[in-house]
Protein backbone atom coordinates (compact mmCIF):
# COMPACT_ATOMS: atom_id res chain seq x y z
CA UNK A 1 0.00 0.00 0.00
CA UNK A 2 1.44 3.58 -1.13
CA UNK A 3 1.27 6.34 1.22
CA UNK A 4 -0.99 7.87 -0.65
CA UNK A 5 -3.55 4.99 -0.19
CA UNK A 6 -2.83 5.00 3.64
CA UNK A 7 -4.01 8.69 4.19
CA UNK A 8 -5.86 8.97 1.12
CA UNK A 9 -9.58 7.82 3.46
CA UNK A 10 -8.38 9.28 6.55
CA UNK A 11 -7.20 12.51 4.94
CA UNK A 12 -11.12 12.88 3.85
CA UNK A 13 -12.60 12.36 7.37
CA UNK A 14 -10.28 15.69 8.42
CA UNK A 15 -12.48 18.64 8.32
CA UNK A 16 -11.32 22.24 8.24
CA UNK A 17 -12.72 24.39 11.36
CA UNK A 18 -14.00 21.19 12.37
CA UNK A 19 -16.60 22.57 15.31
CA UNK A 20 -14.51 21.98 18.77
CA UNK A 21 -15.66 22.73 22.32
CA UNK A 22 -12.90 24.76 24.61
CA UNK A 23 -12.22 21.70 26.64
CA UNK A 24 -11.42 19.18 23.64
CA UNK A 25 -7.43 20.63 22.45
CA UNK A 26 -6.26 20.78 25.96
CA UNK A 27 -7.41 17.48 27.07
CA UNK A 28 -6.08 16.06 23.46
CA UNK A 29 -2.83 17.94 24.55
CA UNK A 30 -2.82 16.80 27.73
CA UNK A 31 -3.17 13.22 25.91
CA UNK A 32 0.10 13.52 24.71
CA UNK A 33 2.04 14.94 27.71
CA UNK A 34 1.27 18.16 26.76
CA UNK A 35 0.26 21.11 29.08
CA UNK A 36 -3.37 21.74 28.40
CA UNK A 37 -2.82 25.59 28.05
CA UNK A 38 -7.07 26.03 28.63
CA UNK A 39 -6.63 29.52 28.76
CA UNK A 40 -5.78 29.63 24.99
CA UNK A 41 -9.36 28.36 24.13
CA UNK A 42 -11.35 29.05 22.56
CA UNK A 43 -9.29 32.68 21.41
CA UNK A 44 -7.23 30.29 19.39
CA UNK A 45 -10.08 29.52 17.17
CA UNK A 46 -10.60 33.11 16.95
CA UNK A 47 -6.90 34.24 15.84
CA UNK A 48 -5.49 31.27 13.87
CA UNK A 49 -6.10 31.30 10.10
CA UNK A 50 -7.71 27.89 9.98
CA UNK A 51 -7.46 24.07 11.59
CA UNK A 52 -8.42 21.01 11.14
CA UNK A 53 -9.58 18.46 13.28
CA UNK A 54 -10.54 14.64 13.16
CA UNK A 55 -12.97 12.73 15.61
CA UNK A 56 -13.31 8.68 16.35
CA UNK A 57 -15.89 6.65 16.16
CA UNK A 58 -16.74 7.86 19.26
CA UNK A 59 -16.87 11.47 18.74
CA UNK A 60 -14.22 12.13 20.41
CA UNK A 61 -11.46 14.38 18.84
CA UNK A 62 -8.42 13.00 18.57
CA UNK A 63 -5.98 14.93 16.01
CA UNK A 64 -5.90 18.41 15.72
CA UNK A 65 -3.58 21.20 14.28
CA UNK A 66 -3.52 24.80 12.69
CA UNK A 67 -2.15 27.06 10.55
CA UNK A 68 -1.45 30.95 12.04
CA UNK A 69 -0.02 34.27 10.29
CA UNK A 70 -0.85 37.25 8.68
CA UNK A 71 -2.89 35.16 6.19
CA UNK A 72 -0.77 36.46 2.87
CA UNK A 73 2.29 34.31 1.63
CA UNK A 74 3.43 33.17 5.01
CA UNK A 75 1.73 30.56 7.52
CA UNK A 76 2.97 28.86 10.49
CA UNK A 77 1.63 25.21 11.37
CA UNK A 78 1.41 24.37 15.19
CA UNK A 79 0.12 21.81 17.46
CA UNK A 80 0.05 18.93 15.38
CA UNK A 81 -1.44 16.56 17.79
CA UNK A 82 -2.76 13.22 17.49
CA UNK A 83 -3.82 11.01 20.12
CA UNK A 84 -1.44 8.62 21.62
CA UNK A 85 -3.76 5.90 21.49
CA UNK A 86 -4.52 6.75 17.30
CA UNK A 87 -0.11 7.18 16.90
CA UNK A 88 1.35 5.41 13.62
CA UNK A 89 -1.76 5.28 11.76
CA UNK A 90 -1.15 7.59 8.98
CA UNK A 91 -3.66 10.03 10.74
CA UNK A 92 -0.47 12.41 11.53
CA UNK A 93 0.15 12.47 7.66
CA UNK A 94 -3.18 12.90 6.90
CA UNK A 95 -3.82 15.97 9.20
CA UNK A 96 -0.74 17.50 7.89
CA UNK A 97 -1.22 17.27 3.97
CA UNK A 98 -5.13 18.25 4.99
CA UNK A 99 -3.49 21.84 6.39
CA UNK A 100 -0.84 22.13 3.61
CA UNK A 101 -4.19 21.97 1.24
CA UNK A 102 -5.99 24.22 3.25
CA UNK A 103 -2.75 26.62 2.78
CA UNK A 104 -2.57 26.06 -0.52
CA UNK A 105 -6.22 26.84 -1.33
CA UNK A 106 -5.69 30.07 1.26
CA UNK A 107 -2.87 31.54 -1.16
CA UNK A 108 -0.15 30.69 1.30
CA UNK A 109 2.67 30.18 -0.67
CA UNK A 110 5.07 29.46 2.77
CA UNK A 111 4.35 27.32 5.55
CA UNK A 112 7.00 26.67 8.47
CA UNK A 113 6.95 25.03 12.01
CA UNK A 114 9.17 23.85 14.33
CA UNK A 115 10.02 20.28 15.79
CA UNK A 116 11.66 17.92 17.55
CA UNK A 117 14.27 16.13 15.66
CA UNK A 118 12.98 13.04 16.07
CA UNK A 119 10.23 14.00 14.27
CA UNK A 120 12.34 15.43 11.55
CA UNK A 121 11.89 12.40 8.78
CA UNK A 122 7.92 12.79 9.53
CA UNK A 123 7.94 15.93 8.42
CA UNK A 124 10.35 15.40 5.45
CA UNK A 125 8.03 12.77 4.02
CA UNK A 126 5.26 15.20 4.58
CA UNK A 127 7.27 17.53 2.18
CA UNK A 128 8.49 19.75 4.82
CA UNK A 129 12.25 20.93 4.11
CA UNK A 130 14.89 21.15 7.22
CA UNK A 131 16.61 24.25 7.74
CA UNK A 132 18.08 26.57 9.94
CA UNK A 133 15.92 28.51 12.74
CA UNK A 134 15.43 29.79 16.00
CA UNK A 135 13.35 30.17 19.03
CA UNK A 136 13.07 32.95 21.45
CA UNK A 137 11.18 31.93 25.08
CA UNK A 138 10.35 34.41 27.37
CA UNK A 139 12.61 33.81 30.53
Amino acid sequence: MSSNEKWQPLYQKVVINLPIAPHEVPKLRESVGWDGRYSDYPILFERCNFWAGLRDEHNELIAFGYVAGMGLQHGYMEDIIIHSEHQRKGIGEALVKRLLLEADRAGLEIVTLTFDTKLTSFYTKSGFVPCGGGVWRKA
